[in-house]
């Protein structure tokens, strides 16, 4: 029994260093200058405002999620995992109880998810996982899919008594079908974070004016917009560049 059990942890010993291999591999200059700004600004910014160590911790883990995520990276959703559960809990205390909802029953069980399909998926190369893009026709559909659901939604939010009902609406709803586009790796996510990343840096400006202790997640917010334009950029050269 020790034999087999010795085996089977320098077999995950294995796995683990050469996963950690594979994340370092692959950067570009700029792509690191780029990670550890984001990082250093948001947490030096949430430690001097003093915000919450919940909330420091949150937007940090969270800004390097989307700049993994871009990256293609898997270490993306580990990041992404720890940035769900506590932003949730934010989420639940600034009652925008459709963020709560989104995070909690939805992003962090998507972590585990999109660890198994990237990982199957991942450019030997590059090192990065495959980008693609979507045709006219499934643009159309995803259009049409996120206006009509924006619309229920936000009547069942404003129901419960939530802040900014519609807004927030339209955030979860944008960031269910972002997921999901994420995880089936189609550069088109980023447009859509982009439209997430503008209502949810609107919704926690509103409520750090009101009091709301949410610094470090009104900044990190600002950060993914930031981040979501330069990876849209990124995913759709490098998915018409895999096209050829």
């Amino acid at each position: 029994a020790r034999v087999i059990e010795n085996r089977t942890k320098k077999t995950m010993n294995k796995k683990i260093k050469e996963y950690v291999k594979e994340e370092f591999l692959g950067w570009k200059s700029w792509e690191i200058v780029w990670l550890s700004i984001a990082c250093i600004t948001i947490f030096a910014l949430s430690v001097y405002w003093k915000d919450t160590v919940m909330g420091v911790i949150s937007a940090t883990t969270g800004v390097a999620c989307v700049v993994c995520t871009g990256k293609g990276k898997l270490s993306a959703y580990i990041f992404g995992m720890v940035n769900t559960l506590l932003y949730a809990i934010i989420a639940y205390k600034a009652k925008f109880y459709g963020e709560v909802m989104l995070n909690a029953f939805y992003y962090f069980p998507m972590q585990f998810y999109g660890i198994y399909v990237w990982s199957k998926h991942m450019n030997t190369e590059t090192h990065e996982v495959e980008k693609r893009e979507m045709k006219r026709k499934g643009k159309i559909l995803l259009g049409l899919c996120v206006a009509g659901a924006t619309i229920v939604y936000g009547f069942v939010l404003k129901i419960l008594g939530g802040s900014l009902p519609f807004i927030d609406a339209l955030s979860t709803v944008v960031s269910v079908i972002a997921m999901i586009i994420s995880i089936k790796m189609y550069a088109e996510q980023w447009i859509l974070w982009i439209v997430v990343d503008v209502v949810t840096v609107i919704m926690w400006a509103i409520a750090f004016a009101q009091g709301n202790d949410s610094i470090a997640t009104l900044l990190m917010w600002i950060v993914y917009l930031g981040n979501a334009v330069v990876m849209y950029v990124k995913w759709i050269k490098e998915a018409k560049s895999n096209a050829l």
